[in-house]
Order: structure tokens, then C-alpha cells, then sequence
């Protein structure tokens, strides 16, 4: 009687099938409780830090320090100038400037200004870099939470960051912020510095013409000068103090 072999390899491939099998899907399972975690962990520690900032003043920016290295690089020291002003102490002269000349529809807007965005991008189809249409959230997102540099990464967290902000802070607090935080000269941050900086008086009792001078520098505050402003610099303040009385700001 011929006694029928059993091939004790037989079953080899299948089990080693299986074990690959078994592998990837272990690895998809840790792979994806990691990402999980890593994106909620994202989401606590952002929340929490606009929370945060909706009562604390930010003590330094991201922009302020890297500028501040730049000043020293070029041999002139390590340079922040900044005081904080609380709301009510900052002059309403300059909330309206500020909303005059950079958002005019702060006040209605829920972060983002689709019009002015819509406007800068048919302005800029020519292949050069995006500008304008940020409104006074955007800014404040981007110069509180973020790095200067642009990207479509550090766009797409500006986004984010506005979004937070516009739904945990007041638009009173976001004014208040970005007046302080704002670049408005070489090393210079926020009304307070500014105005110290241009006018040698607080930002408590900016004029209509001061405060505009300091608004119209804002799109390059590096390169102009409200004590001595160029023509467009002079225009542009003529035009933000000829519209001023026609906003309000937050109460």
C-alpha cells in the first residue's frame, strides 16, 4: 500500500501572503492612530493658543525677532521698540485711519474681504507675487501666529488662524492687537512706538493727519517715512483723513 506524502511546504506562500498581510495592516493601524493624534494635537494646541491670546498680550512675534536679527546682522544692534496700548487708550483717530486705509469693511466682514481679494488677484495676473486684499484679521493672524515668509502653506494657516480668531476674539480685540503688534518702522511695533518714534507724543492723542501718516506707511514701513513722507506717502494720508468721520469703530 503506497503511503501518500504530505508536502509540510505546501502552505508556505499562504502564510507568508498572510504575514505581509498582517504587517501592512498593522502598520496602517498605528500609521493612521498616529495621524489622528498628531491632527487633533494640532487642533487642541492652536485652539488653546488663541484662547489664550484673547486675554493675554502677545509679548513677541515671530517677525519682530527675525527683524530684530536683521538689524543686528546689518551691524545697527538688536532693535524691538514696543508699548502696549489697551484699546481705550489707543486714539480713536488712529482705528479709524486703520480701518480707512487698510480694511474698509473690518466691521462686517467675517475675516476675509472676497470683493478686495477678487480686486488684488485681476490686478496682479500679470505673474507677479499676490498683493493686497488682506484685511485686518488676515494680518493679525499672519504677524501674531505666523512667520513672514510667503507660501501657500503659511497662506492656508493664515486662513485658519483668521478663522479662529474672528470666532473667539471681539473685532475690538482684533483692532487692539493688530495695533500693537503692526510693523510701522525700522524695529518699530504698534501705535505706542510709533508715535513716539514719528511725533514724540503717546499713541493716546494721535491727530487726524498723524495717525493717517502712520496708516499710509503700513504697505512698506521699512522704506517710508511719516515724519517725511513722499508725495504719494501724503496723498495717500490726505485721502484716509478726507474719509476718516465716515467709520466707526469697534466699542
Amino acid at each position: 500500500m503506497a503511503i501518500k506524502r504530505t508536502n509540510s511546504n505546501s502552505s508556505s506562500p499562504r502564510k507568508k501572503i498572510n504575514t505581509r498581510k498582517s504587517t501592512s495592516k498593522k502598520w496602517f493601524q498605528i500609521t493612521k492612530k498616529w495621524t489622528i493624534r498628531i491632527v487633533l494635537g494640532f487642533f487642541a494646541v492652536t485652539i488653546f493658543w488663541v484662547l489664550a491670546l484673547r486675554f493675554i498680550n502677545p509679548p513677541v512675534t515671530f517677525l519682530m525677532i527675525k527683524r530684530g536679527f536683521e538689524w543686528k546682522a546689518a551691524g545697527k544692534g538688536f532693535k524691538i521698540e514696543k508699548e502696549w496700548l489697551n484699546y481705550d487708550e489707543l486714539s480713536t483717530n488712529l482705528k479709524k485711519a486703520a480701518i480707512a486705509g487698510e480694511d474698509a469693511h473690518f466691521m462686517t466682514h467675517n475675516g476675509f474681504d472676497t470683493k478686495a481679494i477678487m480686486e488684488a488677484f485681476e490686478k496682479n495676473k500679470d505673474g507677479k507675487p499676490l498683493r493686497g486684499g488682506s484685511t485686518i484679521s488676515q494680518q493679525t493672524a499672519k504677524n501674531v501666529f505666523l512667520w513672514p515668509q510667503r507660501s501657500w502653506v503659511r497662506k492656508g494657516l493664515e486662513t485658519y488662524f483668521t478663522f479662529l480668531i474672528e470666532l473667539f476674539w471681539s473685532k475690538k480685540r482684533i483692532l487692539e492687537v493688530y495695533l500693537n503688534v503692526i510693523e510701522m518702522g525700522q524695529g518699530v511695533y504698534g501705535a505706542e512706538a510709533a508715535a513716539q518714534y514719528y511725533f514724540d507724543k503717546s499713541g493716546k492723542s494721535l491727530t487726524k493727519k498723524e495717525a493717517a501718516l502712520i496708516i499710509a506707511i503700513l504697505p512698506n514701513p521699512r522704506k517710508w517715512d511719516s515724519r517725511r513722507p513722499s508725495r504719494y506717502v501724503n496723498s495717500r494720508a490726505n485721502s484716509i483723513v478726507r474719509y476718516l468721520n465716515h467709520y466707526s469703530v469697534p466699542e
